[in-house]
């Protein structure tokens, strides 16, 4: 397999092997642990945005001066634009919640959760693509070893939030093997958008800035929208500070230490 393909595939091996918990723990996940993952994978998520995104899009544009920061700012308003967007049409379900958000549907409960997942990884999914297209024109930027850290930075986050999606599914009723597949397909939009990106990219390269910071806008309102007010709310939200400390700094050094 190529590098290309692997750093495709990884987040989803992530998402896999973080589904497959609900064969070796019990039905409910600590409030404790879902705190610290929830911190963790908030952490790991800004830190690919500033350090893998944004700032490598600045730099693409250094020729452009004081104008250098403008592509980055319209792909970040444009991408935060873009998930709100897709927040507000699409049914879904949070995941310790009894209220729908989204269009009004008649579709079930499991479909709705699995459905604010699939929001959720889109914009993990097409981080991963964009960087290997940077990676993949030539630009001193991105190398193609930060485009891997970003995929195996994505990945490991990508275990906990696995686990944090079929734990419940398993509380709720569902047998392990459903819980396990239904965790596990909640990553698969990981590769198709990242695919997706790629090949979008591959055709546009001067888009590229705005393509990277779109990602990184569409990150940074997942984190906002949904995996900090999770993190934060009830007891032992400190530890969710903590979680969120661990995940920034190991995917900061795993960018500038794999550059």
């Amino acid at each position: 397999m190529t590098i290309l393909t692997i750093g495709l595939l990884l987040p989803l091996l992530g998402t896999m092997i973080g589904s497959a918990f609900v064969f070796f723990m019990k039905k409910e996940m600590a409030v404790r642990l879902q705190k610290s993952l929830l911190g963790f994978a908030s952490g790991v998520m800004v830190a690919a945005s500033v350090w893998s995104l944004l700032i490598p899009a600045m730099e693409m544009e250094t020729g452009s001066g004081k104008w250098a920061v403008l592509p980055a700012a319209i792909g970040f308003l444009m991408g935060m634009g873009f998930l709100l967007l897709i927040d507000e049409l699409t049914p879904h379900l949070h995941i310790g919640t009894n209220q729908p958000e989204g269009m009004r549907s008649h579709l079930s409960r499991t479909a709705m959760l699995a459905l604010a997942v699939t929001i959720h990884n889109l914009p993990e999914g097409m981080a991963v693509g964009v960087v290997f297209a940077g990676a993949d024109s030539g630009t001193s930027s991105i190398s193609l070893a930060s485009a891997v850290a970003v995929s195996l930075g994505i990945a490991i986050q990508n275990v906990p939030e696995g686990a944090i999606i079929s734990m419940p599914m398993r509380a709720a009723g569902n047998g392990r093997w459903r819980s396990f597949l239904i965790g596990s397909l909640s990553g698969a939009v990981e590769p198709l958008g990242a695919v997706a990106v790629l090949m979008l990219a591959s055709m546009l390269t001067p888009a590229l800035p705005y393509l990277l910071t779109f990602a990184a806008g569409a990150m940074f309102y997942v984190v906002i929208e949904e995996l900090i007010p999770e993190a934060s709310s009830g007891e032992h939200s400190n530890l969710s500070t903590i979680g969120f400390a661990i995940g920034f700094v190991l995917m900061m050094v795993l960018d500038v230490a794999m550059d």
